[in-house]
């Protein structure tokens, strides 16, 4: 592991980071915020993932993160969206190759070399951490921002006992009926729908649910409202009886403003949760 960066930031720290994946077979990159109290002992951890189009550096530059974890004791790990470099497959569209990973292990060509996203956010990332920062790998959330939200979703279903509360802003919740789904999937994924299952939260929600609290938020003037399926997981959350909060945001739309604005909640909701594990 390399260290690109490290600035102080709130009383802590905001780091930038590069290793060699072998999940992905590339270089990737990271960013992580370590409190002022990962200095005395490990510190509770809260994942965001982005969403299309971003890099490791967006959310960690525009999400408003830092301060909010900063008071509540909590370290922030920003994970890139895909693999990058040469060598690595990519698409002329926004949603599909670079920067559009959608946190699943790609199987078909070209994307499968490279394509690792679920491993490594789920198994190798952490493993790198937990190792090198003063990390405490049982407390473990995570959130993330459309296509992150998707991945946050999936992988806290997916990852049984993994994760003590999940968020998400403007999720991509029912993927396998949306144009960001479908497409992606198919590239991905072939076109077995079956294995497509696995990564839609909603499918999810209504197979397994989650055990543990459960917070989304998403703005009522989302100008990708249609291809979220945000009624639709909200149908999946009633008829499980899944304990969560779902919200709609009068006026907001997709971007980083809605996610700065409701940043402090998602950051307290799960403090509230990481600390309570420590009892």
């Amino acid at each position: 592991m390399e260290t690109v960066s490290e600035n102080t930031c709130f009383g802590g720290q905001q780091g930038v980071y590069t290793h060699a994946s072998e999940a992905c077979g590339c270089d990737m990159t990271f960013g992580l915020f370590l409190p002022e109290e990962a200095r005395d002992a490990p510190v509770p951890v809260l994942w965001y993932l982005s969403g299309l189009t971003c890099t490791h550096q967006n959310a960690m530059e525009k999400a408003g993160a830092q301060l909010w974890a900063a008071e509540q004791g909590l370290a922030v790990v920003f994970p890139d969206t895909s693999p990058r470099g040469e060598g690595v497959a990519d698409d002329e569209a926004f949603d599909l190759g670079q920067g559009a990973g959608f946190y699943v292990n790609a199987t078909r060509s070209p994307w499968a070399p490279h394509f690792a996203m679920w491993d490594y956010v789920a198994e190798e990332l952490p493993a790198l951490i937990g190792t090198e920062f003063a990390l405490d790998m049982d407390r473990q959330s995570i959130t993330g921002h459309s296509m992150g939200g998707h991945g946050a979703l999936t992988l806290a279903m997916g990852l049984k006992g993994r994760f003590r509360s999940v968020s998400a802003f403007a999720p991509i919740c029912h993927p396998t009926t949306s144009d960001w789904g479908r497409k992606q999937f198919t590239a991905y994924l072939g076109e077995d729908e079956a294995a497509w299952a696995v990564h839609d939260a909603t499918l999810l929600m209504r197979a397994q649910g989650f055990d543990g609290p459960i917070l989304t938020d998403t703005g009522t003037k989302d100008q990708f409202f249609g291809l979220l399926g945000t009624h639709d997981f909200a149908h999946a959350v009633a008829e499980r009886g899944q304990p969560a909060t779902l919200r709609l945001q009068p006026g907001y739309d997709h971007s980083y403003f809605f996610v700065q604005s409701f940043m402090e909640d998602h950051m307290a909701f799960h403090a509230e949760a990481l600390h309570a594990a420590a009892a």
